[in-house]
C-alpha cells in the first residue's frame, strides 16, 4: 500500500483557534515534515471555498493557490488535492494553472478532479448548481480538454460547456504523458465510467463493502470501454483517530468532539464524530492494521489519511506512523 497525508488548510475546521497570520507556517511545517518521512509518498489538500458542514468565517484556504506554495516548499512528495472541482475553475486555465505547478515542483503534481458536489458554496461564487449529470458532463468534457493540453501543447475542443479554439497550454508539464489523472466519486453509472476512459487513479468508498462493490463496477466499465482494469491505482480517503490503547481513543474523540463542538450544532457534530467510529481508520493500532488490510486484500493500493488534530499535535500522525504504516506497506 501507497500513503498519502492531508494537509490541514481549514476547512474541516482544523485550523481553529491558530492565528491566521500563523496558518501558512503551519500547513507548511506539516508538508515538510511528511516531505521528511520517506513513508509518506504524497500530501493532499481539499478544494473548498467554504466549511464543512456549515459554512463559517473560520478561513478556508484555496487549494491551488496551496499547491504552488506547496511545491515550493516541499521536495520530495508528490502534491495532489481530493479532489478539484472541475466548474470552479475554467479547464484550461486550470490545465494551464496545472502545468506551472508541475515546473515548479519538479513535475510533482497529481490532479485529483470530480464533478463537485458542495451546493452553498457553488451558489455563494456565483456558480448555479447544475443538476449532476451537467456537472459529470463538465467533468468529462474538462478531462477530454487535460489531456489534449498536456499531450499537444494546445487544445481546441468544441463541448456542449466548454469551447477552446487553439488554447496554448506551454510549458507542457515536465511529467511525461502529462499530470496523472484521479477521478473521484464513486457514482456509478456516470463518474466510474469517466474513470474507467481516463483515470490513472481512483478515488471512492473505502470500507470493504462498499470498496468491492465500487471495484466491481469500474472492472465492468473497463470492460465495457475497452480499457485496463488492472492499470488504474484504487484509492481511498480513511479519518484517522488512534489511540494506543481503548483509554487513551476516547481521550481522542473526545478531544475532537470539544474542539468541533464549538462551531457545531449537536447534530452535526454526530454526523462528524460518525465519520471516524467503526471506520476503517479508528482503533488501537493493531484494530486498524486489521481493518485496512481487510480492504488492501481486496485491491486497495492507496490510502490518504486525514488527521483532525494535525495542526494542534502530531502526536497521532506519530503513532500511526510506528505502529500502523510499516505493517501495511
Amino acid at each position: 500500500m501507497r500513503f498519502g497525508l492531508f494537509i490541514p488548510q481549514g476547512w474541516r475546521f482544523d485550523l481553529a483557534g491558530v492565528p491566521e497570520s500563523d496558518h501558512w507556517s503551519t500547513m507548511s511545517s506539516r508538508a515538510q515534515r511528511a516531505d521528511a518521512q520517506p513513508a509518506w509518498e504524497s500530501i493532499w489538500v481539499y478544494d473548498h471555498f467554504h466549511t464543512t458542514p456549515v459554512p463559517s468565517e473560520e478561513a478556508t484556504h484555496e487549494a491551488w493557490s496551496l499547491m504552488a506554495g506547496l511545491g515550493a516548499a516541499t521536495s520530495r512528495v508528490r502534491l495532489g488535492q481530493m479532489c478539484t472541482c472541475m466548474a470552479y475553475r475554467n479547464p484550461m486555465y486550470l490545465a494551464k494553472a496545472a502545468a506551472t505547478v508541475d515546473h515548479i515542483s519538479g513535475g510533482r503534481l497529481e490532479m485529483g478532479i470530480g464533478g463537485g458536489w458542495y451546493e452553498h458554496e457553488w451558489r455563494a461564487y456565483g456558480y448555479g448548481f447544475p443538476r449532476a449529470g451537467v456537472r459529470l458532463k463538465m467533468l468529462d468534457e474538462g478531462v477530454q480538454i487535460f489531456r489534449q493540453a498536456w499531450s499537444e501543447g494546445v487544445a481546441t475542443f468544441d463541448g456542449e460547456h466548454y469551447q477552446v479554439d487553439g488554447a496554448i497550454c506551454r510549458p507542457l508539464p515536465l511529467q511525461k504523458g502529462g499530470i496523472p489523472l484521479w477521478i473521484a466519486g464513486g457514482g456509478e453509472k456516470v463518474t466510474l465510467k469517466i474513470a474507467a476512459r481516463y483515470a490513472q487513479y481512483t478515488n471512492f468508498d473505502g470500507t470493504p463493502e462498499g470498496f468491492a462493490h465500487k471495484s466491481e463496477i469500474l472492472r465492468e466499465h473497463c470492460r465495457e470501454v475497452g480499457t485496463d482494469f488492472g492499470a488504474i491505482t484504487r484509492s481511498a480517503n480513511y479519518n484517522v483517530m488512534i489511540g494506543a490503547d481503548e483509554a487513551e481513543l476516547r481521550e481522542r474523540e473526545q478531544e475532537f468532539a470539544a474542539r468541533l463542538g464549538q462551531h457545531l450544532s449537536d447534530e452535526q457534530l454526530a454526523g462528524q464524530v460518525s465519520g471516524y467510529q467503526g471506520m476503517p481508520a479508528h482503533g488501537t493500532p493493531e484494530q486498524i492494521v486489521e481493518k485496512l488490510t481487510e480492504v488492501k486484500n481486496l485491491g486497495m493500493e492507496y490510502g490518504i489519511f486525514y488527521f483532525s488534530d494535525a495542526a494542534y499535535s502530531t502526536g497521532q500522525m506519530e503513532l500511526f506512523e510506528r505502529e500502523v504504516l510499516p505493517h501495511l506497506a
